[in-house]
């Protein structure tokens, strides 16, 4: 996690497909899934059931990459909001200095 994030750390050693992780909205159990192209990653106990995905064009342009965030409400207050966008932006800059 400490190459795509310094928001979130690993609490213990986590497996193939879970962790229990720790970060700027407190403790939950974060699922990691292989898609093609990409990663699925979740917040499983997360009230506004966080998840993102993180993929490349795959086979027309494996170079590019895209970070797509969503939460399940439509609208959230504004400190919630910049926090999500923080975290994004972090995510962005750690994942281009790691490839």
């Amino acid at each position: 996690l400490d190459q795509i994030s310094s928001k979130i750390f690993n609490l213990n050693t986590p497996t193939q497909i879970e962790a229990n992780i720790g970060g700027i909205w407190g403790e939950f159990t974060l699922s990691r899934y292989e898609i093609k192209g990409g990663i699925r990653f979740s917040l499983l106990e997360c009230p506004n059931a966080l998840c993102w995905t993180i993929t490349t064009a795959y086979a027309t342009n494996p170079e590019y990459m895209n970070i797509y965030l969503t939460i399940n409400r439509q609208e959230h207050n504004k400190e919630f909001i910049d926090e999500i966008s923080g975290f994004l932006d972090d995510m962005t800059v750690k994942i281009k200095h790691f490839f």
